[in-house]
């Protein structure tokens, strides 16, 4: 018994392979990310072409990643694409509510503060996270 469960099945290599491919592919695009915001004051001082060419690449990576991730949920078994949909789902409707009525509460003058779109994604992140965690828990 113990030595089955010491070999790796080829779909449990692919999904690991496709777990850190997307893992490499979310932190540089995080990476580029920095770049943009920060590149662009410390390093070239806001120049046009440069800031262009970051946000371009940026926008690349990103779109690799948004790749890289399908690629791993497409290689996830029924009850992982399962939890993965019920969190996708949660944060896009919890981010789309919260957020346009984040946006109104400025809009009526109920806050001072303009939201930013940071705002909405340390929402929909942190509704995601949960989200994906209590799935585990529940389908475990």
């Amino acid at each position: 018994m113990s030595q089955l469960n010491k070999t790796t099945t080829p779909w449990k290599a692919r999904l690991e392979k496709n777990t850190i491919s997307l893992f490499l592919w979310t932190f540089a695009w995080l990476c580029t990310t920095a770049l943009v915001k920060f590149g662009s004051k410390y390093l070239w001082d806001y120049d046009t072409y440069l800031s262009a060419a970051a946000v371009i690449l940026n926008i690349v990576v990103g779109s690799l990643m948004i790749l890289m991730n399908k690629r791993h949920l497409d290689s996830s078994d029924e009850m992982m694409k399962k939890i993965q949909l019920d969190a996708m789902a949660m944060s896009l409707g919890i981010g789309l509510v919260l957020g346009l009525s984040f946006q109104q509460l400025e809009a009526v003058k109920l806050i001072s503060f303009q939201p930013q779109i940071a705002h909405l994604v340390m929402l929909m992140s942190i509704v995601y996270a949960l989200a994906v965690l209590f799935g585990r828990r529940k389908y475990a």
